[in-house]
């Protein structure tokens, strides 16, 4: 991976730490921001992860827009900006993208790499399901709550598999453990079940996701949840089994108190990316015919809570 330069979009909480894993060896890496006080404070105090992972690099290059990627020509961008950013950052890597160019996103999310591949090819994209919980606690700064391992990482044209192995392997020795898989969707459907389902839940409720499964009446909505997500993911190709629900309470065993960046979103008066979450869950099932309506109920409440602080 020495020949190849890479850049960061995006460097609120999972963008800090895949910044902290890849400069500490590949230190002219590129990070994008939206402001420029923010590569000061980066450039003057570099990128620190805590937690449940420890890691961290000096920050060399920073830019605040994308366009400012042009002279640098760089090979690799990974995406961690907000979903509901990703069309206006594609639009603005349509400026400056390359033949051979691969745009990653690493975002929480559903069909997130079906829009950059709608807009560059199958061969431009990578998609990575991370699985680790982090929140930003200052500008470069985050805390990891957990890190269940490994993440995983695919592709969509068959030519780019080695390359693919390649920066998996990358990522790994940087200290972020990711496996390459041959199907990515099945991966991303298995984690984001799980993110749509208690994302919306605690956003409501503002309970961790612990809080949540422990309470019997938030428990019960989870569960119905769970099984119409479920229903959706069979619908659409992917039967994840019967031991899946087992497998989902074991993994979200390990999360343990850790809060739902939707939750704090809400706090903040933020916009939620609830569209690419639950708001997707109901796109999916209203094309396949599926009922979903507690994902329904709990996706049009986040709006509603958005809409109240946001306004039209």
């Amino acid at each position: 991976m020495k020949n190849h330069r890479m850049a960061i979009v995006g460097i609120g909480a999972t963008g800090c730490v895949l910044a902290a894993a890849l400069l500490d060896k590949y230190p002219e890496t590129v990070l994008v921001g939206h402001r420029a006080e923010q590569g000061e404070i980066l450039k003057k105090e570099g990128v620190n992860v805590s937690g449940a992972l420890t890691l961290k690099g000096t920050v060399n290059n920073y830019r605040n827009q994308i366009g400012a990627l042009s002279h640098f020509n760089p090979t690799l961008i990974f995406l961690s900006t907000k979903t509901f950013h990703l069309k206006e950052v594609l639009e603005e890597l349509e400026n400056i993208y390359r033949p051979g160019m691969k745009i990653i996103p690493t975002q929480n999310g559903l069909g997130t790499e079906d829009l950059v591949a709608d807009r560059f090819g199958t061969e431009a994209v990578f998609r990575i399901s991370l699985n680790f919980g982090v929140s930003l606690k200052s500008p470069g700064a985050a805390t990891a709550a957990f890190f269940n391992r490994p993440n995983h990482m695919g592709g969509f044209a068959q030519k780019n598999r080695k390359q693919g192995v390649q920066i998996a392997k990358m990522l790994t020795d940087c200290g972020l453990e990711t496996d390459f898989v041959n199907d990515i969707k099945r991966y991303i459907w298995k984690k984001m079940i799980m993110k749509c389902t208690m994302a919306s839940i605690c956003a409501i409720t503002d309970l961790t996701i612990k809080e949540a499964l422990d309470f019997p009446p938030t428990r019960e909505i989870a569960n119905a949840c769970f099984q119409e997500a479920m229903a959706v993911s069979k619908a659409v190709g992917y039967d994840l089994g019967e031991d899946y629900l087992k497998q989902t309470f074991g993994y979200l065993d390990k999360v343990g108190s850790h809060k739902d960046s939707m939750c704090h979103d809400i706090e903040n008066k933020k916009p939620t990316e609830i569209d690419f979450l639950g708001g997707k869950i109901v796109d999916y099932a209203r094309a396949k015919g599926v009922p979903t309506p507690f994902y329904m109920a709990m996706t049009n409440l986040v709006k509603t809570f958005e809409e109240k602080y946001r306004g039209s």
